[in-house]
């Protein structure tokens, strides 16, 4: 009986020990910058413009009314209030736009209010401050849907009470970008990208009888999930190469050189937005295939 004891006790501290290490190495990590998204990596190699275009950015609201599940708080969104400063961001990194500061304008006004005050007499004489820079274009916009559970499932097996197990999840983020000039208010282009959120969770259990009256139960795994943010800043950078695309076909705005625009890359989303409208035959690409063959037939 003490023999017994003893072995379930070794058995314990095995698994007691085990869970300790269970934890990846290097969970505490320093601050580092983000990394590079798929899209990040096309943003930044898509060909120059024939000039950067002064864009302003004021907003890019959450429309998705989505909160975070219980047990989080009620008062928790389930997307990013940032998605303002992801675009700014992308704007940049992109090359093809100046974006101004709107979003905290104030404070920028009042920063050069305070200088303006500083200045003695002789220093107005000699230095002014320069005028703020105008904005062609407003880049609008907002994320206007966050479906969680779009899709569910798992497998799993045991034999003899040991195996493992797998389950899945997956939400969907729909972000809506939109340029417009801002002497007409026209909307120039207009595009809507959707990213999906993938979470995994993995488990392996041993559940049997090692003897009369003695079970032994040992439970591992590991879960995985995309960050949200991370997501929504992959939408925003998609959808901007989009309108890029599209506006440099459209002629809302030039190519450095107008060949590039026969590369693969800005090709490639082309093709991707001309599939995506064809499938409604009402759509845009509906009708440019339909002008396309009147063209051709005359």
């Amino acid at each position: 009986m003490r023999a017994r004891s003893l072995s379930l006790m070794i058995i314990a501290a095995v698994v007691i020990s085990g869970c300790a290490t269970s934890r990846p190495a290097g969970t505490i990590s320093p601050a580092q910058i983000s990394p590079p998204t798929h899209s990040t990596r096309d943003l930044v190699r898509l060909p120059p413009p024939a000039g950067p275009i002064s864009v302003a950015v004021y907003g890019l609201r959450d429309q998705t009314g989505q909160y975070k599940p219980s047990p989080d708080s009620s008062f928790s969104t389930s997307v990013t209030q940032g998605a303002a400063s992801l675009l700014v961001t992308a704007l940049r990194d992109s090359r093809w736009f100046k974006p101004v500061e709107r979003e905290n304008l104030q404070d920028l006004l009042t920063e050069r209010k305070i200088i303006r005050a500083l200045e003695s007499p002789q220093d107005k004489a000699q230095v002014q401050l320069p005028p703020l820079r105008p904005a062609n274009l407003i880049i609008e916009g907002a994320i206007i849907a966050y479906e969680s559970n779009v899709r569910t499932g798992g497998a799993g097996v045991r034999y003899l009470g040991i195996g493992p197990s797998d389950t899945y999840r997956q939400d969907q983020v729909t972000v809506n970008l939109r340029a417009i000039d801002i002497r007409t208010g026209d909307i120039i282009q207009s595009v809507t990208t959707t990213k999906t959120i993938f979470s995994i969770q993995v488990d392996f259990g041993v559940f049997k009888y090692v003897s009369y009256q003695h079970l032994l139960e040992v439970e591992t795994g590991f879960s995985q999930n995309e960050p949200v943010q991370q997501c929504v800043r992959e939408a925003i950078e998609n959808g901007l190469i989009h309108l890029i695309a599209q506006g440099a076909r459209d002629g809302s705005w030039n190519l450095k050189n107008p060949d590039d625009l026969n590369k693969p890359l800005l090709q490639s989303y082309l093709q991707a937005y001309d599939e995506q409208t064809t499938l409604s035959p009402s759509g845009p690409g509906a009708n440019r295939k339909a002008a396309d063959g009147e063209a051709h037939g005359s």
